[in-house]
């Protein structure tokens, strides 16, 4: 008995319809929270995937679609950039991010950077705390338990701090804290 390999057959795309489209947004807004440029940048990239594959079809229509889709879901609140942004600034700042990385990313989703700033000055932002933070989820600078490697690592944790995001008075002031093992005078 012999088996054959698998054929590499081409899956077939489904064909773009404005309800097809609404339904791939809303599928893709049941999994996760986005920003208006950012579902109109995951449905124009379907869009593109099938007009690829089929040469005759009409991609100005289907952006078209597009628009009178965001326009829909905008009007119900499906989507919402203000909301989106104070999520995402929420779960960067926990995770230790500086507003500079934070600006970047939610400019890259198609955010307002104005609105940023607002949300930014509305939240209880400290950027050396964020700093600490992030130094102690990698275990670099002054949260590293040898003395010794602390000072063999400056360089090299200093340029992880920078390239995360923060400001170099506030690296500088990180790691020439030494903390050693004395958890009390953690943040």
């Amino acid at each position: 008995m012999t088996f054959d390999a698998p054929q590499n057959k081409k899956k077939v795309l489904k064909k773009i319809t404005k309800q097809r489209l609404k339904n791939i947004g809303l599928y893709y807004l049941e999994r996760f929270e986005s920003s208006v440029q950012n579902l109109r940048d995951v449905l124009k990239r379907r869009v593109d995937k099938y007009a690829y594959e089929n040469k005759d079809f009409d991609k100005a229509q289907a952006y078209q679609w597009i628009e009178e889709v965001l326009e829909e879901f905008q009007k119900l609140n499906y989507v919402n950039d203000e909301r989106y942004a104070e999520l995402k600034i929420k779960d960067y700042l926990n995770a230790g991010k500086p507003a500079r990385y934070i600006k970047t990313k939610l400019k890259a989703k198609g955010v307002n950077e104005d609105d940023v700033e607002d949300l930014l000055s509305k939240e209880d932002y400290d950027p050396k705390e964020m700093a600490l933070k992030f130094a102690k989820k990698k275990k670099i600078g002054p949260y590293r338990l040898d003395f010794d490697e602390q000072k063999e690592f400056r360089q090299k944790d200093m340029g992880i701090l920078l390239r995360a995001g923060f400001d170099y008075e506030i690296v500088c002031d990180i790691l020439s804290q030494n903390f050693g093992t004395e958890e009390d005078e953690l943040i």
